[in-house]
């Protein structure tokens, strides 16, 4: 027989009983009945009863033997008595009747329980991970995890994609977040960055000719931690196509999302492809937001024009001066007592705006502050643009545009929970497409990128020299879920003028852009396909699955919301004698005063 086992912790069935058995694993539990003593021995595949009875030579042992030490029992297999059964448990109609003990490890005095489902602080959670794992969810999360991208990988070889390992050691670039930087030893004053994503090597593979790549790639940002985002580095199923439109990327992508959800969705309802695709203005003014919650069915109106010359002056006078008034529609909510209207106003005012103004529709009309300052056309018309009957109410947000839209957004999620509104146990999913190529930066008044600066502007090099650059949509596109951006993509710039001209709208130097991006441009001199990508996050994936919180409840070893390593003790100083390797000199800044 094997020293350590012959079966699993998971593998006994009833149809073993009367085999002779060798297990391995932690002790889960224990459990003294007297005469009997029972352990729940774990491993990776399951938990399994052991019995030790008291006249047991190995009765002794097995009772000082501490909670999570790893012990290997030999014995027989035999069937529960009825009444002892556990439904719960694949195992739960057979034990193991130990003959033999040996510890392999004894554990000291745990800083947390394994057993059971008691919460415990992130910090000692994250210090001691290793434990954290071996818990049914954490772990469950982890097995999770390994299985979505096992079946993402198959789906995208199935399709005819190869995988390919692109450089971690590179070059910065302007994907929007601070680089993390590493000191190159052998010259000096010189540094690698790492990755923000492999963004030029898979367009640089396109130009080598291999059509069809793909990655579950590892990216590094120096930013800070969301619930939806780990602080220093995240995985991206990173792919790119040649020889295709945006129309093609999304064919492409669409089944291997919907096909993970519904593998994994345990019978959630998920959105058939092909998804929804809704242009960025059309998601901003519906929904508030470019990440819009398709499970909310509420949609926000535009009802500037009419409140434009009427007679509710306030927002009368936001509309003269360009700002907009957006509605967010409440069915049924004239049923609401007034506390509920008041409370939503003192929360507008909390969320530092002036209020949340309204109006009931009821059978008699339009009533309310706002209703009795109103003219009845003007309040028929915003009904009839709200799509209301009578029993429902519409809540209004005025000024500048890109303020109040995206405090409408904040509404229609507030009003969707409080009314109860949003679709259960589902994913939705939607692209947003026609995202702007440029966005002026409200301090220095300059045009900016406002998404990937490789993206394909719409109209190419004509739009480009004869349009306004706020008016140029990208071929860029987001896939969300649920509320939550899984994906950013584009199709991409793959001519060297029309990137050249694209950098010069936003500031860059045709020298500067030829010494920050020379390999790429010079490799799209020598031929390069049209092509695009995207790349969906693997984290925020899993977290969806798992109906998870916080991201990093579905990764294996997070930083915590400091971007620490509280385990291995990251990040670290440095001796003086490898920073002189490196020909460096730390200068920190002067500690604040007390």
């Amino acid at each position: 027989m094997h020293p350590y086992r012959s079966h699993t912790c998971g593998a006994p069935r009833a149809t073993d009983a009367g085999l002779t058995a060798r297990l391995s694993g932690w002790v889960h539990a224990k459990r003294d009945h007297g005469g009997l003593l029972f352990i729940d021995l774990r491993d990776h595949y399951g938990i399994v009863q052991c019995v030790f009875a008291a006249g047991s030579p190995v009765f002794a042992a097995a009772e000082a033997v501490r909670p999570e030490s790893v012990i290997t029992v030999t014995g027989t297999l035999v069937a529960r008595e009825e009444g002892t059964l556990n439904p719960k448990l694949p195992t739960g109609e057979i034990e193991l009747r130990v003959d033999a003990l040996v510890v392999q490890s004894t554990a000291e005095v745990l800083p947390m329980q394994v057993a059971g489902e008691e919460k415990f602080p992130e910090d000692i959670r994250l210090r001691y991970r290793f434990i954290d794992l071996r818990r049914e969810k954490t772990h469950r999360n982890m097995m999770l995890r390994s299985n979505v991208i096992t079946s993402i990988r198959r789906r995208m070889i199935d399709q005819g994609f190869m995988e390919f390992q692109t450089p971690i050691l590179t070059a910065s670039s302007p994907e929007g977040a601070r680089d993390f930087l590493v000191p190159a030893r052998m010259h000096p004053g010189k540094f690698y960055a790492l990755p923000q994503a492999p963004q030029q090597f898979k367009q640089l593979l396109m130009v080598a000719g291999f059509d069809k790549y793909f990655q579950i790639a590892p990216c590094f940002r120096d930013e800070a931690s969301r619930a939806d985002r780990s602080p220093g580095e995240f995985y991206q199923l990173d792919f790119e196509m040649s020889y295709v439109t945006q129309e093609d990327v999304f064919a492409t992508i669409e089944p291997v999302m919907a096909g993970v959800f519904e593998e994994f969705g345990e019978g959630r309802a998920v959105t058939p492809a092909p998804f929804p695709q809704i242009p960025y203005d059309t998601a901003m003014l519906e929904f508030g937001s470019d990440k819009p919650d398709l499970r909310n069915p509420l949609r926000i109106a535009d009802v500037t024009a009419q409140y434009s010359r009427s007679g509710f002056g306030l927002f009368a006078r936001i509309a003269a001066s360009g700002g907009i008034v957006r509605a967010v529609p409440a069915p049924g909510a004239a049923s609401q007592p007034r506390s509920f209207f008041d409370k939503l106003n003192e929360w507008a005012r909390a969320e530092g705006h002036g209020g949340l103004g309204y109006i009931v529709y009821d059978a008699e009309g339009p009533k309310g502050p706002i209703a009795r300052n109103l003219e009845p056309d003007r309040a028929e018309a915003i009904r009839v643009a709200c799509g209301l009957n009578a029993g429902d109410a519409v809540f209004f947000v005025g000024g500048k545009k890109d303020v109040a839209e995206k405090f409408a957004g904040v509404v229609r999620a507030r009003l969707a929970e409080e009314l109860d509104l949003s679709e259960k146990n589902a994913f939705r999913f939607c692209w947003i497409t026609d995202f702007p190529m440029y966005e002026l930066n409200e301090e220095t008044k300059q045009i900016d990128f406002s998404h990937n600066p490789f993206s394909m502007p719409q109209g190419g090099l004509e739009a480009l020299n004869s349009q306004d650059p706020l008016t140029i949509k990208a071929y860029q596109y987001d896939i969300v879920c649920n509320g939550i951006e899984l994906s950013s993509g584009a199709i991409r710039n793959h001519r060297p003028d029309i990137m050249l001209r694209a950098f010069a709208i936003a500031g860059y130097k045709a020298e500067d852009v030829e010494a920050r991006f020379s390999g790429m441009l010079n490799a799209f001199r020598y031929g390069a396909p049209p092509h695009g990508g995207s790349a969906p996050g693997i984290d925020r994936i899993v977290m969806l699955l798992a109906d998870e919180p916080n991201i990093r409840e579905v990764i294996l070893f997070p930083l915590n919301q400091q971007g620490e390593d509280l385990l291995m003790g990251a990040p670290a100083e440095v001796s003086a004698a490898r920073l002189k390797e490196l020909s460096l000199k730390i200068d920190l800044p002067p500690k604040p005063a007390r």
